[in-house]
Order: C-alpha cells, then sequence, then structure tokens
C-alpha cells in the first residue's frame, strides 16, 4: 500500500563537479564521506564509491563546506563497504518491505544525514535513529549496523504506514514522535520539530519524484 505524494516541480540543470576523497560537512554537523562530487540543480550528488550509481543526493544550501578525507588509508572490512552503497542498501530494505527507496533516502537523510553512527542527544542511534528499546523490540543487535538498522527502520515505518491505512504525514510523525503522541492529538502533534520534520521528508521525497518525471520527458523527447 503506498500513498501518492503529490509533487511540485524544480528546475533540473548539470553544473560544476569535483573529484578527490573528502568529506561534506553539513549544517547540522553530521559528515559524509565520499569519492567527488556533482552539483546537479539545487542538489549535490555525493558519490561514495567508482560507480556513477553509488551516490547520496543532499540538497546544496545544507552543505556547510568541504573538508579533505585525513583517515589513512586501512583494510575495510566487508560490512564497512556495504554502508558506503547507500542506493543499493534502500533499494534492498524498499523492496522487502514496499517502500519506494527515494522515500528512505528521504527518511535517512532527515535522521542522520546518512552517518551511519549518528547518534541524537536522546540516544537514538543509526542511520533510521533507532531508540535503544525500540532496536531491541525490531531484533537489532547493533544500531551502528547500517543493513540492520535500515531494515528495522524501514519495518518499522511500513508498520506505521499500515497503522494509520497509508497515511504518510501520521506515519512520520509517529516515527518521529511517537505513535502515543499520535494517539493523542489524534495526528501530528502540536510540536514544532515533528511538523518541519514531516514537511520535510515530503517535500524532499516530492522533489526526486518531480525530477526523475523531468528527466524522463527530456529523454523522451531526445528520442
Amino acid at each position: 500500500m503506498r500513498r501518492v505524494l503529490a509533487a511540485a516541480m524544480i528546475t533540473f540543470g548539470m553544473a560544476t563537479m569535483a573529484s578527490a576523497a573528502e568529506l561534506a560537512v553539513l549544517q547540522n554537523g553530521f559528515t559524509i564521506r565520499h569519492e567527488r562530487h556533482e552539483i546537479v540543480g539545487e542538489t549535490t550528488r555525493l558519490y561514495t564509491g567508482d560507480s556513477t550509481e553509488s551516490f547520496i543526493e543532499v540538497p546544496t544550501a545544507q552543505i556547510a563546506s568541504y573538508a579533505p578525507d585525513d583517515a589513512p588509508a586501512v583494510a575495510v572490512a566487508a560490512s564497512e563497504e556495504k554502508k558506503l552503497d547507500m542506493n543499493a542498501l534502500l533499494k534492498d530494505a524498499g523492496a522487502k518491505h514496499g517502500l519506494d527507496p527515494d522515500f528512505l533516502s528521504s527518511v535517512v537523510h532527515a535522521e542522520s544525514g546518512f552517518n551511519v553512527r549518528a547518534v541524537s542527544p536522546k540516544g537514538a542511534r543509526g542511520l533510521m535513529q533507532l531508540m535503544p528499546k525500540t532496536a531491541e523490540d525490531l531484533g537489532v543487535k547493533d544500531s551502528f549496523d547500517p543493513e540492520a538498522n535500515v531494515d528495522a527502520g524501514t519495518r518499522y515505518l511500513r508498520a506505521l504506514l499500515d497503522l494509520y491505512n497509508g497515511d504518510v504525514p501520521k506515519a512520520l510523525a509517529a516515527y518521529n514522535a511517537g505513535v502515543r503522541r499520535v494517539a493523542q492529538y489524534g495526528g501530528i502533534p502540536p510540536y514544532a520539530e515533528t511538523h518541519a520534520y514531516v514537511a520535510r521528508i515530503i517535500r524532499e521525497y516530492n522533489r526526486k519524484k518531480a525530477a526523475e518525471k523531468s528527466a524522463a520527458k527530456k529523454m523522451a523527447s531526445a528520442e
């Protein structure tokens, strides 16, 4: 069951591309390691590997600066390599639980800024910011394991969407503020943080869908 979200048209254009291993420092303090970046319209693609398919899209305005990645080269375990292929991770979780990977990407972006080791002041951990009790209930032993975290977070989000009959704003509000608060207020709680959170995810998701539609039209007209 998916809820169709209305999309707003945006301008899509190619701009500059830069390369070399570096860190993107976000406005919220999170950092994302990547090999190169490319500005596409109002977003920046952070390529996490050699493949052109392995990238994370971040609104350019949310990137405060770039810094060289001075970490020494070390042998990377297979589990660490997996976390770099964020697109594959989200596609797998989306296919397994029936959610659009682009929607999951927007949620992960809002939750952790794609930082696998993110920890909130309240103790939520990992990409989808699982609270310790929630992680335990979902059978997650290590919230910093990207695959386990995303799978559990996606499973929980799927359950919330089913609970609210596909009502995306209400499900997102419950993910952010809790099911009890949504029940208490009969919908999205009157918290500025929660309202901003829900609006941000839906806006980013709509932007991605609009960009895809625009790109598809351009390709069709060029044939």
